[in-house]
């Protein structure tokens, strides 16, 4: 089967109400495209900061769509245009031009296997599920794990970074504390490198299952491990759960603008002597990151980069 592609051009500022229009003549997954800048908010949701060099805002939006070769897309155009025309009377809708495309079949939710294989991080192998070890590999650390909903497959430098950082840091002794957890993976590894216990936060409701998932997968048991969805910056709940004082390491992948308001927090969770290990920092933040784990009276250790990310590792003295 084949499939129709359709790509409309509207604006941004009535994108949100055609796509809802379009959803209301019954045409599902509308993909939309604009340069509108992230709110505050947005960032906030986001695990690694975003490049510096975003394009501007140009006022327009594009929305894709796309409908079964077996329905009647004339119908359904005419349907769309009349609506978008209706529209234009009381909201700037631009030119509303749709380009039509045809796809061909595709496995929606297993083509995307082709582009993620296995690889190394150093000496550590990460695998999918539907690939081998190789007897070469069979006397590595071996990492199971799928890209799912959660950010965390090793394959972002900023998550490396971290990676390196806790096979340094980590002993048999190890309380570990990782915020913003993701698909569990940083929590994971400092447990295969011999820590004693982990605990994770994350503001995504996925992140639960995807490290629940993944500790099973990779052979960790549930008592060695606890995950929970909550703010620790702002949410004392959370900051009470979690506990004080009682963290060797406190790991945290997420964009810079989060981590200088969580550094003075992050202060109250680690031991003393405790160490913080940070990523997610594209290489322009680096300062005001390093800045703000000094003014929080932590010692700054290492600044390591790879690519365009840094990561900054301090100590609670």
């Amino acid at each position: 089967m084949k499939w129709n592609q359709f790509r409309l051009t509207t604006t941004t500022e009535a994108e949100d109400i055609v796509s809802s229009m379009l959803m209301d003549l019954g045409i599902q997954g509308v993909q939309i495209e604009d340069k509108v800048p992230l709110t505050q908010g947005d960032k906030e949701q986001m695990f690694v900061d975003i490049l510096p060099d975003m394009p501007e805002d140009d006022g327009k939006a594009y929305l894709t769509f796309y409908l079964d070769e077996d329905e009647d897309t004339g119908t359904i155009l005419m349907q769309v245009r009349r609506e978008l025309e209706e529209m234009r009377s009381y909201l700037d809708v631009g030119e509303c031009t749709i380009e039509e495309s045809q796809t061909e079949d595709v496995d929606w939710v297993n083509n995307w296997k082709k582009y993620f294989h296995q690889f190394y991080i150093d000496d550590i192998l990460v695998i999918p599920s539907w690939e081998n070890v190789e007897p070469k590999d069979q006397d590595k650390m071996i990492i199971h794990i799928d890209p799912g909903t959660a950010f965390g497959t090793g394959m972002h430098e900023t998550t490396q970074l971290c990676i390196r950082q806790l096979k340094k840091y980590v002993t048999e002794d190890t309380e570990i504390l990782d915020v913003g957890c993701g698909s569990g993976i940083l929590g994971m590894l400092a447990l295969k490198f011999g820590a004693k216990h982990s605990v994770g936060t994350d503001l995504d409701p996925c992140a639960i299952d995807a490290t629940h998932e993944n500790m099973e997968v990779n052979g960790i048991r549930k008592d060695q491990y606890e995950v929970m969805i909550g703010n620790i910056i702002d949410d004392k709940e959370v900051q009470d759960k979690v506990g004080y004082e009682k963290y060797d390491i406190v790991v945290a992948n997420i964009l810079a603008d989060v981590l200088i308001p969580l550094t003075p927090v992050i202060l109250h969770q680690l031991k003393a002597g405790g160490i913080y290990i940070t990523s997610g920092i594209i290489d322009v933040k680096e300062e005001v990151v390093v800045e703000a784990v000094k003014a929080s009276g932590l010692e700054v250790l290492e600044v390591n980069h790879q690519g365009e990310w840094v990561s900054v590792t301090a100590r609670k003295n």
